[in-house]
């Protein structure tokens, strides 16, 4: 596209229209600016000035290098949610073909057939994960997949009732989506309490009644621990006809218990932790359900057909979304899903294999109990504090206020949670290993 209009006139490339065109299509709408078109209030709209300088593209390239070169070089030992592992460079060289780069939503199979194809084996490899028979083609994150599952048990379950139960570990961001989502649907977040990491079986039997629409619970916890009593969450969610949810990811789905198997009715989480690196914002939601509960998923599915000459092929189905149905029988108002991300996520799963899988997250329970025994001996800390296997993660006890321990640790290169007032939080996995020795011996200089 040369940007230039039938008469020779150049706008820009990105909006190509000439001064001439803009005012002619104003006229004819009888407007007398652009601005006209946009009903901003006043007590949001903004008319002061960035105070931006103009600069060629070589120089706001090194102002950004710039900006850029003044964050902090850090080792991360964080997790809570957001976890790194290797990703192969062939994920970078096949999810950067441009194919995948400038396809949108896969509307038209006739010319997406690859991408579908894609998605489809990313919902066929989290189904042979969590052992239920439907995952949705992505959701945006963790948070956003457990407020979609309040909804939908909220429109599945067969009595009234308003009560979604969560534990005491769940963390604040997450909970504060899922009450925001759950908010317009008039249900009530509350929290039952937890054991030593664990969900206290006896204190969810007594918050659970009949009113209860699901209970959330998750493995590994977000304090490192792995879940044991699964089983028990879900036979008393299924004692009061509630949903049982579990919030996880698919590293640790390798090796821990499969949440059909404990009688989990929907498995939320962020498939992240395989194909992208640690984003502190970009995730990549897990969605996964009872086929009985098909047509209230969230969001969108790829599944596979035959075309007029038998062959086997893949389309979008079941997009119950108020982008596409009557607002009143939308399942969601999701407008997206993360189908690049979700395409990363199959690539580096495939590359892993089932064994490479299970051999990762093998190394995410050893690497976990190596650097826990190893801090343990530590004089001024403690670790773990939960008396329980591990995955990536774990709390450790500080002597020392963790707030300080963990600044001290900055300064020396390392960055660890703060969790409590003498508790901070430690992540380990193959991304990070090659730093445990200096981790140990920086915890040793300020501890």
């Amino acid at each position: 596209m040369s940007g230039r209009n039938e008469r020779g006139e150049r706008g820009s490339p990105y909006a190509p229209h000439t001064a001439a065109e803009t005012e002619a299509m104003l006229d004819a709408v009888d407007a007398d600016d652009v601005t006209d078109l946009f009903d901003i209030p006043e007590s949001v709209a903004f008319d002061g000035d960035f105070g931006i300088e103009a600069r060629t593209e070589r120089d706001a390239e090194r102002h950004v290098w710039g900006l850029l070169s003044r964050n902090d070089d850090l080792t991360e030992f964080l997790g809570r949610g957001h976890y790194e592992h290797y990703v192969p460079s062939l994920v970078d060289h096949l999810s950067q073909r441009s194919e995948f780069l400038t396809s949108y939503t896969q509307y038209q199979p006739e010319i997406t057939q690859g991408f579908l194809q894609a998605l489809f084996e990313y919902q066929s490899m989290l189904v042979e994960l969590t052992g239920l028979e439907i995952v949705n083609a992505s959701m945006y994150d963790h948070a956003s997949a457990l407020a979609e599952a309040a909804l939908l048990a909220a429109r599945v379950r067969s009595t009234d009732g308003d009560r979604v139960l969560v534990p005491e570990y769940l963390l604040a961001e997450r909970r504060d989506i899922l009450e925001n989502y759950t908010d317009g649907a008039g249900l009530a977040v509350e929290t039952y309490g937890t054991d030593d990491g664990n969900v206290d079986v006896d204190a969810l039997a007594e918050a659970l009644d009949d009113d209860v629409l699901m209970v959330y619970a998750e493995n590994p916890t977000t304090r490192g621990t792995i879940e044991e009593h699964l089983a028990d969450v879900g036979d008393l969610a299924d004692d009061h006809g509630a949903l049982f949810c579990l919030g996880t990811d698919p590293v640790a789905l390798a090796v821990l218990q499969e949440p059909a198997s404990v009688g989990a009715d929907v498995v939320v989480g962020d498939a992240a932790a395989l194909g992208l690196p640690t984003a502190y914002g970009m995730g990549l939601g897990l969605f996964a359900t009872r086929e009985e509960f098909v047509r209230q998923v969230p969001g969108r599915l790829v599944g596979a057909s035959e075309d007029a000459a038998d062959r086997r092929t893949y389309t979008l189905t079941l997009q119950t979304r108020e982008q596409h149905i009557r607002r009143e029988r939308a399942t969601s108002n999701i407008c997206t899903n993360q189908a690049w991300v979700a395409l990363r996520t199959a690539i580096h799963a495939a590359y892993l294999g089932p064994a490479g899988l299970v051999d990762l997250a093998n190394d995410c329970v050893t690497l976990a109990a190596d650097l826990a025994d190893r801090l343990d001996d530590v004089s001024g800390l403690q670790a773990p504090v939960h008396d329980r296997h591990h995955f990536r993660e774990f709390v450790a006890h500080t002597d020392q206020p963790a707030a300080a321990i963990a600044s001290d640790l900055e300064a020396e290169g390392f960055a660890v949670h703060a969790v409590g007032e003498h508790e901070v939080q430690v992540c380990v996995t193959d991304a990070n290993e090659h730093a445990v020795d200096r981790l140990v011996a920086a915890f040793e200089e300020v501890a």
